[in-house]
Order: C-alpha cells, then structure tokens, then sequence
C-alpha cells in the first residue's frame, strides 16, 4: 500500500524539479544586450562573481513599433533572490510586444551578501542610465516616459524608487547622480509596502534592513507613510487570496496615493495567491486579465502613444 505522505513528497520533488528545469531554461529575450550598472567599482559589492554584480538588460522592441516608453524591471525574490523568468524575462517580451523598452534589472540581495542602500541604490541608477540613454538617443526612449515596475519585494523596490527619488544632484561627480531617479509612473504587483503593519512580509523586510533594523529606517521604508503629492502615477495589481503578501499593502498604498490626489488605479482580485507573474497557466481566467487591464491604463495614459523623442 503506498504511503499519502510519500505521495506528497514525490509530488513535491517532482514540482521541484519542474521548477528547475524553468528557471534552466529562463533567459533575456533575443538581441537583449546587458551593461553592467556600475561600469567601475560597484559600491558595497561582497562577490566578484557574475551573480553578485548588478546589471540592466536593454531588451527593445522593433523600431518601428517602439513608441518612446520605457519600463526598468524589477523582479521578485524576497530581497534573497531574483525571479528572474516570469517577472523579468517574460515581462519584457510582453513590453516589447507593446511597443515599449523593457530594461531588466538585476540588482542585489541579501542572497550577494547585501541589504539596504544596495538595491535602492541600483534601481535610482538604472532609471538614471535609461533617462541618460534616452537623452544622448542610445535608446528609442523619451527621457520623460521612464517608468518601473516590480513584483512581491521588487515592488517594494519599485515603490521606493517612486518614493525615494531626487530631481538630480547638480555638483555631484559622477555624471549619473546629476539625473533625476524619479520614475514618470509605477507598476506595482502583489507589491511588499509597509514593515510597520502586522501584515508586513518579514521575510522581505528582514532581508532588505537586517534582524534588527533601526525604527527610523523601518518608518522610511515603509513606503505608504513615503508617498507626497509629486510620487509618480500607480497602477497596482493584488489578490485576496494572496497569504504571503496579503493585500492590505496594495490597499494601503492605493490610499495614500488617493489622500496625496496622485493618479491611481489599483485591481484586487478574488482569487490568485501571489507569485505568478506573466504566468498565465494555471491562473485563476478574471486574475490573468490583470495584463490587459495594465495595458489598458498605459494606453489611457498615452504611453502607448507613439511618440518618438527628439
């Protein structure tokens, strides 16, 4: 008589190894070039290895279809790691089929050795790089269409970015820190928020500060407390169903958006959980719509415009 709870672990090796073989096969979309971020020595790097230094991924759509938007990528993982397949990869074809550059970032993590400034201070450098790129016509991009979007703790990456930005330091010495980091709108989905709240992701914030992270730090990252009138327009997907990062960030995101009057639309759907990304397969039919609803707001803000720059 075979065992239920061998059942149970076989189908899990099995799900395992499945799980493997994606993320073997994952991988940046044809003709996508990578730059390092920090062409000279990156700040605060613990490994030498491949792994642990941070790149963009410039993955373009077809000139003629480009319509001078941008959107720098941040993928998921828990501040630990990086899922880089069904909220990188894929998420940059899908812009790319929109007409818009699609820039992956691959930041650090507490799985390099690294928590906090790191990763914030690789997406203001990302959007700074594209915004450079944009300006000097490297890339088919308008300086002021440059958005970003993230996953799970790469929403709360995203989300810091779009609330920890400056306009640009005009005496600093390296060229990049005289552009401003502010992204021009948000994506944010099943994004971590707040490390004050009882439904904080632990795991995430722990990774990002450390076990015993300072209170002050706490408070500022604690992005729904961050957000000002000049925080860039939202678009923000959850799930009731979703236990890892329950949907109150999102709510509570979305109203500090709507008492600062910034323009925001925000989806919470019933089922779901939370993870699937650009995944489709598997997902709840109404949950997967959310793509189209993300295109139908980029389309309603004229993103999708073209609008090639000058």
């Amino acid at each position: 008589m075979i065992k239920p709870h061998l059942v149970v672990m076989a189908m899990v090796s099995i799900a395992l190894v499945l799980s493997f073989a994606t993320v073997l096969r994952a991988g940046a979309p044809a003709g996508a070039t990578t730059l390092k971020l920090w062409p000279d020595d990156t700040p605060a790097l613990r490994g030498a290895k491949a792994k642990d230094i941070p790149t963009l991924t410039v993955c373009l759509p077809p000139k003629a279809k480009a319509n001078g938007t941008a959107v720098v990528v941040c993928p998921g993982g828990g501040y630990g790691g990086l899922a880089m397949d069904h909220e990188g990869w894929k998420v940059a074809d899908w812009l790319n089929s929109l007409g818009v550059g699609a820039f992956v970032l691959k930041y650090r993590h507490r799985g390099n050795g690294v928590g906090h400034p790191a990763p914030l201070n690789d997406a203001q450098r990302a959007i700074a790089t594209v915004r450079q790129g944009a300006t000097d016509g490297r890339w088919p991009v308008a300086p002021g269409r440059i958005g970003i979007m993230g996953f799970s703790a790469g929403g709360h990456l995203a989300s810091s970015a779009g609330t920890h930005f400056h306009p640009g330091k005009p005496d600093a010495t390296d060229p990049l820190d005289r552009i401003s980091c502010r992204p021009d709108f948000m994506i944010l989905v099943y994004p971590v928020i707040s490390f004050t709240e009882k439904f904080t992701h632990r795991g995430s914030m722990h990774n990002l500060l450390g076990r015993n992270p300072d209170p002050k730090l706490v408070e500022s990252f604690s992005n729904e407390r961050q957000v000002t009138p000049q925080t860039p327009p939202t678009f923000l997907i959850s799930t009731n169903a979703d236990r890892g990062v329950p949907a109150e960030n999102t709510v509570y995101f979305f109203l500090a958006l709507r008492k600062a009057k910034v323009p925001v639309e925000m989806h919470v759907y019933e089922h779901g959980g939370h993870g699937f990304g650009m995944n489709t397969r598997g997902v709840p039919a109404a949950t997967a719509t959310w793509i189209a609803r993300c295109a139908d707001w980029l389309r309603g803000r004229k993103l999708l415009d073209k609008n090639p720059p000058k």
